[in-house]
């Protein structure tokens, strides 16, 4: 049975939705608030990364974050606020942040992941597409032995689980990138990784979506939800009302505003990174992750991409100069020669990446609302996990088995 669907939110999240159910068959509206050409889905590092198997309530992290707290060039800030949501969120983190959670979903992460790696090259290989994609691996660079022995036996647990890793040398790196001069003592090299250039994804993802019949209208916002019979009978935007028989919400950071209007807790939190685009030749050509710095660092088509830090303060656009200071001042540090102009850090934009407290997405049905899909908490990995979130959000509204189990990113597991 065709269903009309409205997806709200035109990230990488919603578009692939919208792509999936539009294969299936269904009638597909998107709304998103933005001009779509912004966001955490158009300035991440465009990583594709079944390495990533450590989520991002690890052991130790809380204590980092306090350590880090009052530094403003530190990679991971979290701003105290007496905001009931955050101090929810930072309880709940703190509980998800023990050897054996972590442990646990070490398989989940790893196999949606994959799933997702599948797909993006499935719609690479349709006629419709011919955007970058290079399966080029992910190189860890660490300039100190501790963080290298640290990387290492997430390297070898991730042996276990089956991907592909190496422990390099320095030597056995510039082998590898022979037109960069790299300050590191080694690198654990991913080769189960992969890149792109998501502005150019989401250009022609949003252009064959138009092209194919879906309705994407932007600079819409959702202003009021109107219920009945635990159903969503209409929703009511800044332009108009929209009746839909499935409604699906990619919000990202926004989703706990959302969930409030229908009385329910999905506990998410903004957590800023900043990108900065440097046009001129770096001779880089395999993605890495400094690894002290926690900079990511991406040859796209046509610049490198540096980005990095997770700043946890709330929902706001505001550029710290200092941070995208230190994004550049790092970079430099690890690939000698490198000179990031003053320009291409001014030059620099920001997203926010919706973070659960147990590093998992919240993927999946209400039990309230039996015309409701959420779709968000994918943190740093909404660039990787699209097209298998965009799958599964399908999957549920065609009545369909869904790829993958649920029961770990059920939407509802903190109420």
């Amino acid at each position: 049975m065709n269903k009309n669907t409205l997806i709200v939110g035109g990230g990488i999240i919603g578009l692939c939705s919208a792509y999936f159910l539009h294969k299936e068959g269904h009638n597909v509206t998107v709304i998103d608030k933005s001009d779509l050409l912004s966001g955490a889905s158009h300035v991440n590092a465009g990583l594709i990364t079944p390495s990533h198997i450590i989520s991002l309530a690890a052991p130790g992290m809380i204590n980092k974050g306090i350590k880090w707290m009052f530094s403003a060039t530190s990679p991971l800030s979290i701003k105290p606020r007496l905001d009931i949501d955050f101090i929810r969120w930072s309880w709940l983190f703190k509980k998800a942040s023990t050897p054996q959670k972590v442990e646990k979903s070490i398989p989940i992460i790893k196999d949606i992941n994959l799933f997702s790696k599948k797909l993006y090259k499935d719609i690479k290989a349709s006629s419709d597409f011919n955007f970058d994609y290079q399966d080029k691996g992910l190189m860890m660079y660490y300039q100190t032995e501790k963080a290298g022995e640290e990387e290492w036996k997430v390297g070898e647990r991730a042996i276990k689980e089956g991907l592909k890793v190496d422990n390099l040398t320095h030597k056995e790196v510039q082998k590898l990138e022979p037109d960069i001069d790299l300050n590191i003592k080694g690198a654990v090299y991913y080769h189960s990784d992969a890149h792109m250039t998501p502005s150019e994804f989401m250009k022609q993802m949003k252009n064959y979506l138009i092209r194919s019949g879906v309705t994407i209208s932007s600079n819409e916002e959702l202003i009021d939800i109107i219920t009945s019979n635990n159903k969503i009978t209409s929703v009511k935007t800044n332009n108009r009302k929209i009746i839909a028989d499935e409604i699906v919400f990619a919000t990202g950071s926004w989703t706990p505003l959302i969930a409030k209007k229908l009385g329910l807790k999905i506990p998410v939190q903004a957590g800023k990174g900043y990108r900065i685009n440097v046009e001129k030749e770096t001779g880089i050509t395999i993605p890495s992750i400094l690894m002290e710095a926690k900079v990511a660092v991406t040859p796209m088509k046509g610049f490198t991409r540096f980005a990095g830090t997770m700043e946890i303060a709330g929902i706001n656009d505001k550029i710290n100069t200092k941070r995208v200071s230190m994004i550049a001042r790092a970079s430099e540090n690890y690939f000698k020669g490198l000179k990031i102009n003053p320009t291409d850090i001014k030059n620099a934009r920001c997203g926010l990446r919706p973070c659960s407290p147990d590093g998992l997405p919240y993927i999946g049905k209400l039990s309230n609302f039996k015309n409701v899909t959420i779709a968000t908490g994918h943190a740093m990995m909404g660039w990787s996990l699209g097209p298998a979130t965009g799958k599964i959000v399908s999957e549920l509204i065609s009545e369909h088995k869904t790829s993958l189990n649920l029961t770990p990113f059920n939407v509802e597991r903190y109420n």
